[in-house]
């Protein structure tokens, strides 16, 4: 959670910033596809039942690609700058 925010990941690879004043969707971002990465190795999202996301430093972070128990599996850390 962050002031007025409450992030929540889900088992169907979307993350979701509520607002804690009426429970609106502020933002949300589909994790469950392929992603380009920095170092150039292969990357896909999926389900996230694992950590929470974590906000340090004004940077999200978000790992995504938990497939245990049947959910999509992946394999990916991303992280969100507010630029």
């Amino acid at each position: 959670m962050i002031p007025g925010v409450v992030l929540s990941p889900s088992n169907d690879g979307a993350v979701r910033a509520y607002s804690t004043t009426d429970g609106t969707v502020l933002w949300q971002f589909d994790t469950n596809r392929d992603f380009t990465t920095v170092n150039g190795v292969k990357a896909r999202g999926g389900s996230m039942s694992g950590p929470a996301p974590v906000v340090a430093g004004g940077v999200l972070y978000i790992s995504s690609g938990y497939g245990a128990f049947g959910l999509r599996a992946g394999n990916v850390l991303l992280a969100f700058g507010a630029d």
